[in-house]
């Protein structure tokens, strides 16, 4: 499943960048997020590929569910955000990213990463572990596996949003000793963390299942943790008491060593 997963994310993302290249239109949904024809077409190409190659798997769109469609699921099902970073994709910047995981019984299992406009491609299944290739003219060269790295006793690297910084995330990162802060959009805040480039990704403001799913599940093949509050894993198909509140997320810090957290504990109250 994994391969039609990459091949469904390569064939979105080359659709994504035709229109990159044009004066395309941005619109806002009801939620006062924006949307643009790539989000809507990139959709419908990975929805076709997934049911024509695994049509026992319902498929949860992001786009889809915002126009109301919501297929039954059970204990298995795709996840996918066609366009994760749109404003990333609006300010051409090249940080968004397609993303299509694999649920199953409330955990992510599988996940395809790709971000067309940097030609970076992240996967990982559980028991595989994680991979890293670059795309060229839609084939895949310098494939390898990539790690989470262990924390040391030295500074720590976290990698925070770049287009949805909270006020909380803010005063964690200034609660935390000798510290270094990059900026990412997009998933690749978790294939950061994946690849050993970052220690943690905290997030403090509002996501949903599709935004997280994919870069978990490379997170999670990498040896890294996705954790609410509490310390139980982020978890998939919650129902939410309206449903505007299906699929939504609790913050969240991903991290790539479990040390990472009994520090952060001790330290930043969280």
């Amino acid at each position: 499943m994994i391969k039609t997963f990459i091949n469904a994310a390569l064939a979105a993302g080359a659709d994504i960048m035709e229109i990159y290249a044009t004066d395309f239109n941005v619109e806002d949904k009801e939620d006062g997020s924006p949307v643009t024809l790539a989000d809507q077409r990139a959709e419908a190409i990975i929805v076709k590929i997934l049911g024509q190659e695994c049509p026992q798997v319902p498929v949860v769109g992001e786009e889809s569910v915002a126009a109301g469609r919501i297929p039954q699921i059970g204990s298995r099902f795709a996840i996918v955000d066609p366009i994760d970073g749109t404003k990333e994709f609006i300010k051409r910047n090249g940080e968004f990213t397609v993303n299509i995981g694999l649920v199953e019984d409330g955990e992510v299992v599988a996940g395809v990463v790709f971000a067309p406009a940097l030609g970076d491609l992240y996967w990982g299944k559980l028991e595989d572990g994680a991979f890293k290739a670059r795309v060229e003219n839609g084939h895949l060269t310098d494939e390898r596996p990539i790690r989470c790295r262990a924390a040391g006793e030295g500074s720590l690297t976290v990698v925070a949003s770049r287009s949805h910084r909270t006020e909380r995330t803010e005063a964690f990162l200034e609660k935390l000793p000798d510290v270094s802060v990059i900026s990412a959009g997009s998933s690749l805040k978790f294939c950061r963390v994946a690849e050993g480039e970052a220690d943690l990704y905290p997030r403090f403001g509002r996501t949903m299942e599709w935004d997280t799913a994919a870069g978990q599940a490379v997170l999670r093949a990498a040896g890294g943790q996705t954790l609410v509050e509490g310390g139980s894993p982020l978890r998939y198909n919650k129902q939410g008491t309206t449903p505007e509140e299906r699929f939504e997320n609790p913050f969240f810090l991903a991290v790539g060593d479990e040390q990472i957290i009994s520090r952060f504990r001790l330290k930043s109250g969280w």
